[in-house]
């Protein structure tokens, strides 16, 4: 469970502690209200998503896109990176210590190796239906 440090009154959130050794699945480690979004992940080899973009969106009147990145902890991930009409541009493999960025266009992440994977997005989160479309 990852350590929250509060403000002095108690109610205000100001900093996080995550531990790799107590990852044990994807786990949502910042309040989905937050700007920035971290989930951690914990996956078995042979392990694949479907390749998806994340779509622009206007909650607040502002338009805002998800934009996402993954640093690898442990194992080995193939990475696919699609364009913006969604055809496949380029693969790349992400060994321990890399991480992928994606501004804009579609990805898709295969696991090699069982991996640990920290996943960083952009907030806050309004759920599925108002962050990507599957290519």
């Amino acid at each position: 469970m990852p350590k929250k440090i509060y403000s002095k009154d108690g109610t205000t959130l100001l900093h996080i502690i995550n531990r790799v050794e107590e990852i044990t699945s994807r786990q949502d480690i910042i309040p989905e209200n937050q700007f920035l979004q971290l989930a951690t992940l914990k996956l078995e080899k042979d392990k694949t998503f479907a390749p998806h973009k994340h779509i622009w969106k206007e909650p607040s009147g502002d338009q805002t896109i998800a934009q996402e990145s993954w640093v690898v902890i442990t194992g080995k991930v193939k990475c696919y990176f699609y364009d913006l009409d969604d055809t496949l541009l380029k693969t790349e493999i992400l060994n321990p210590g890399d991480c992928s960025i994606t501004l804009q266009g579609g990805h898709n992440y295969e696991i090699l190796e069982d991996a640990i994977v920290y996943e960083y997005k952009t907030g806050p989160y309004l759920g599925q239906k108002f962050d990507k479309v599957f290519i």
